[in-house]
């Protein structure tokens, strides 16, 4: 694995789950950190946690990737104190399941603005001094939901394709220019996301057996920093599903029905 000994890495959605756990793991092998959420708290308890164990700077910043201006803002900060970025991680994110006819406007609007534009707002901060220096490593947690859509997602898997085509196509145009693109596409993961996704807890309840924890996902991410990974895919039998459906989907969405009604 490439060492990263005095990197600069930025991760959004660190308050917690997948996205705290990165920032330890690359605390642990010594990279410098920008944490970024809209938990403050939550963010300079962290700070101090690491810096206590790790010889390390880390910088915390609250920000709602959903606002453009305020990415900007911070982004601009960022720069000023880490002098350059080797690393972006676009972890913010958020679902809520429901059918689509039950979807509510605002619900909608929040889960692209926060899962796709604030994405995509993150990595044109990055994008120009990426290119200009020729190195650089974005890395987009994505989903499974962005491979196969399933009932009650119909919203969240839509902001999942959105971040997969993105990604896919960046990844063509950074080839030339040294810069790598990474998506994470894995299936259910045992965080505090489903305190909003999944409001009535059925959904828990029926994939709990197969819930990736936080730590797994995480360790598998740092591992592929600053290398040519194209996706993480975990699990890797739920990813089978994925190419399945591709080949076969008529078939794979009428056998599949019953259990993806279980959510």
């Amino acid at each position: 694995m490439p060492s990263l000994v005095g990197k600069n890495i930025v991760v959004t959605g660190a308050s917690g789950g997948i996205g705290a756990e990165i920032a330890k793991l690359c605390a642990k092998r010594g990279a410098n950190l920008t944490l970024l959420a809209r938990s403050v708290d939550k963010l300079e308890q962290l700070k101090r946690e690491l810096e206590q164990q790790y010889s390390i700077k880390v910088f915390v910043h609250r920000l709602d990737v959903s606002d453009t201006d305020e990415v900007e803002r911070v982004f601009h900060t960022i720069y000023k104190e880490m002098k350059t970025i080797d690393i972006l991680v676009n972890n913010a994110g958020f679902g809520v399941f429901r059918e689509a006819h039950e979807a509510k406007i605002n619900e909608i609007k929040s889960m692209f603005e926060v899962n796709v534009i604030g994405l995509m707002a993150c990595t044109s901060m990055v994008l120009p001094k990426m290119r200009e220096h020729r190195t650089g490593h974005i890395i987009n947690i994505a989903s499974q939901a962005g491979k196969i859509a399933t009932p009650k997602s119909s919203v969240y898997s839509a902001t999942k394709h959105a971040v997969l085509g993105y990604s896919n196509s960046l990844r063509m145009e950074l080839a030339a220019h040294n810069v790598w693109v990474t998506t994470v596409n894995p299936g259910p993961i045992a965080t505090n996301f489903f305190n909003i996704a999944d409001e009535k807890g059925t959904y828990v309840k029926n994939v709990q057996r197969f819930m990736l924890q936080p730590d797994f996902v995480a360790n598998k991410v740092v591992d592929a920093m600053l290398t040519k990974t194209r996706e993480i895919n975990l699990p890797r039998w739920m990813n089978l599903g994925s190419v399945v459906y591709t080949l076969f989907p008529r078939a794979f969405e009428r056998i599949g029905r019953k259990a993806f009604n279980q959510k």
